[in-house]
């Protein structure tokens, strides 16, 4: 079992089971809906997603025409577990998780979608906080 909660903590849920991958997604939907270079989402068919509080504040997106789905908290508006029935797969963002992961993301996919910058990121300085 994993616990998870959004940045407000209006939404809190747990996983129980286990997940089937771990992937860093660079498609062009994860980039814009997380403002980021990827998405780092767990993918789990077997296991069970319990929402322990704030299921009132869940809204979920779907972009048309795709299999692209996407939930988060109305009050903050936190990525927080997706269940894609269509799919038969509960999608858990690992920046939601509360509780540390024991084992590593297995895969970059849909890498032909890299973002110019992500090349050489490797080489930047490293700060444990924000630099002064």
């Amino acid at each position: 079992m994993i616990k998870g909660s959004c940045l407000c903590g209006s939404v809190t849920f747990k996983v129980e089971g286990k997940f089937d991958n771990f992937f860093l997604c660079h498609c062009s939907y994860c980039k814009k809906d997380t403002g980021s270079a990827h998405a780092a989402n767990l993918f789990t068919k077997s296991g069970s997603l319990i929402w322990l509080s704030g299921i009132k504040y869940v809204t979920t997106f779907s972009l048309e025409s795709t299999r692209h789905v996407k939930s988060f908290c109305s009050q903050c508006g936190s990525a927080v577990p997706t269940v894609s029935p269509d799919a038969g797969v509960c999608v858990v963002p690992a920046g939601s998780l509360d509780d540390e992961l024991d084992f590593m993301p297995e895969a970059h996919i849909f890498t032909k979608s890299n973002a110019k910058w992500e090349e050489k990121l490797s080489e930047l300085k490293r700060f444990k906080e924000l630099p002064k």
